[in-house]
Order: structure tokens, then C-alpha cells, then sequence
């Protein structure tokens, strides 16, 4: 992270240079993720650019043959996601000379990001250290024939403007940094529940249209029961159609409750950092909110 690294980079015959990801046709980033089998659609890159920052490797004649993203949290935090790049031209150094450019934007920020099976070599060349497996569960949704909990505190409806300063303060707690403009930006594509005690937010989940049909995250709650209480009313809006959420959890009620709706575990990534690690943002308290599924994969 010390060099800085070049503009330019040559592989066999031919030279990829750098480029703005801003500059780049949709469909063009489009076919770069449908290449590597990701799901994301025109529009799924078009809110990552509005959300983010991002590099490009083009070859002589400006194919689109890599990327890399970065969304910076203030001035001391930021995750990683959208690196890619063909399994060939990763051998060769592509997917590296791509995540130094990144590194050369975000230095001396605390850095997160979800690694495929593929990259993780990658990352962990890079001195990225092991955290939690993510387990990406989807499928078609049901309303699965599991009661509902009797440990949920409070009562869930949806959620409108007035409560975002709340969503963002829980999922700061739960997150460990604030967020706000991103929850902002992903407030304005999504319909949220939110679970209440009174006039005070325990819980919430937003929901929005992504890859094969809508993917539910972030959620934030404090209990199990309390994190599908606020799923569930996403779940009953699906039925029938393509759901998707990503989650550290692997066991209890909520994990349980994912598959019963339909919602098994599909693949896993590894979340990774650099820096400060997950723990390490953690809120003291028994109460404290814990995030219960990512905004995505590539958004953390």
C-alpha cells in the first residue's frame, strides 16, 4: 500500500489501463457481472454508483474486463465490493493492481468487505484478516406455518420518512458506524417494517428490488424474535416470488425461520477486514442491536 501503484498494466499481449466507473455504460458493467454468474441488473449498478466510488480496467479497445468499488462512512471507514475481475486475469495480477488503486483512496481508512470463495486468496495477500461467514439464503418465499413468537416486544408497521433518523441511529448501534446517507439512498428504493415500543424503534427491515427479484437487509434488531417479526411482513409482500437475504446467522430462530419461508442457504462469502475488526465496533450493553442481515454483499 506504499507504492503507488501504476495506471497501466500489462498481461500477455495486451495492456489494461484504469478508468472512472462513473464514465462507463450500464449495459457494459452489466455484462461485466453477468460474465462472472452475479445477479445484479442494470439498475443494481447504477445505485451502487450513486452510493459509491469505483475503478474500471479497460483493455486497448475499451472492453470493460474488471472493477472494483469503494463506499466510504466518514473519514475513518469503508467496505470494499464489486471487485472483479475473470479467474485468468486475477492469476495475473489484475485483481490485485485493481485493489491498489482502491487502497490508494481510502488509505488509513478501516476497510470491510465479503469475499467469494474465488478472491479470498486475494485478500488474504493483502493482509484482509478472517471474520464471519456470510450465508446467502434465497429462494422462492411462502409464509411458512411457524407461530409467531411470543418474545416479540412491541408492535410492527411500516415504516415511513419521519422514522429514518431512527433507522439510522439503529443501525449505527448495531452497524458500529453511521451510515446515514447510504441508509438514506436505500430508504428511498425500499419498503421497511419497523418494529415499535411505544414511539421507540427496537428493529426494522428494508426491502428492495435486486438481482432475480428483491433482497431484504439491512435488518437490525436485538432477539431473534424480534428479527423475524419485521421479516416476516417482507416474506407475506413476496410470496410466491424470488427473495434473497444475506446473513452471519447460521443457527436459532431466525436462521430457522429463513428456510421455513423458503429461503435456504444458496452459497457463502467470507467477511473480511483490515484494520479494526467486527468486534471491534461492537456496542457494550446485552441490548444492543446486532445486524441481522447486510444491506448486500457488496455494501456490508
Amino acid at each position: 500500500m506504499d507504492l503507488k501503484p501504476s495506471g497501466n498494466l500489462k498481461i500477455d499481449t495486451f495492456s489494461m489501463r484504469i478508468g472512472d466507473i462513473e464514465g462507463v455504460e450500464l449495459d457494459r458493467l452489466h455484462a461485466l457481472s453477468l460474465s462472472v454468474g452475479w445477479p445484479h441488473r442494470a439498475e443494481d449498478w447504477q445505485f451502487l454508483r450513486e452510493s459509491g466510488e469505483g475503478f474500471v480496467a479497460l483493455d486497448d479497445i475499451g472492453r470493460v474486463l474488471g472493477s472494483a468499488m469503494w463506499f466510504a462512512h466518514g473519514a475513518g471507514f469503508a467496505t470494499v465490493g464489486m471487485v472483479i475481475t475473470s479467474p485468468r486475469l486475477q492469476a495475473l495480477g489484475a485483481g490485485q493492481w485493481l485493489m491498489n488503486r482502491v487502497f490508494e483512496k481510502v488509505a488509513k481508512r478501516d476497510l470491510r468487505l465479503n469475499a467469494t470463495r474465488a478472491a479470498r486468496r486475494l485478500y488474504l495477500s493483502l493482509d484482509f484478516q478472517p471474520e464471519k461467514t456470510v450465508y446467502q439464503c434465497q429462494g422462492i418465499a411462502r409464509l411458512q406455518t411457524m407461530g409467531k413468537s411470543t418474545n416479540t416486544r412491541g408492535d410492527v408497521r411500516s415504516l415511513d420518512a419521519k422514522d429514518i433518523p431512527a433507522v439510522i441511529a439503529l443501525d449505527a448501534a448495531g452497524f458500529g458506524v453511521r451510515r446515514a446517507a447510504l441508509i438514506e439512498r436505500l430508504f428511498a428504493h425500499s419498503a421497511g417494517y419497523g418494529l415499535f415500543k411505544g414511539d421507540t424503534l427496537n428493529a426494522f427491515a428494508l426491502c428492495r428490488p435486486f438481482g432475480r427479484g428483491h433482497v431484504v437487509g439491512p435488518v437490525l434488531a436485538e432477539s431473534d424474535a424480534d428479527a423475524v417479526a419485521i421479516v416476516r411482513p417482507h416474506v407475506a409482500d413476496h410470496t410466491g416470488s424470488f427473495l434473497r437475504i444475506d446473513t452471519h446467522m447460521d443457527n436459532g430462530e431466525f436462521a430457522a425461520f429463513l428456510s421455513h419461508s423458503g429461503m435456504p442457504v444458496f452459497d457463502t462469502v467470507l467477511t473480511m477486514s483490515m484494520g479494526k475488526r467486527l468486534s471491534d465496533f461492537a456496542v457494550d450493553g446485552a441490548t444492543a442491536p446486532v445486524t441481522y442481515a447486510l444491506a448486500s454483499q457488496t455494501l456490508g
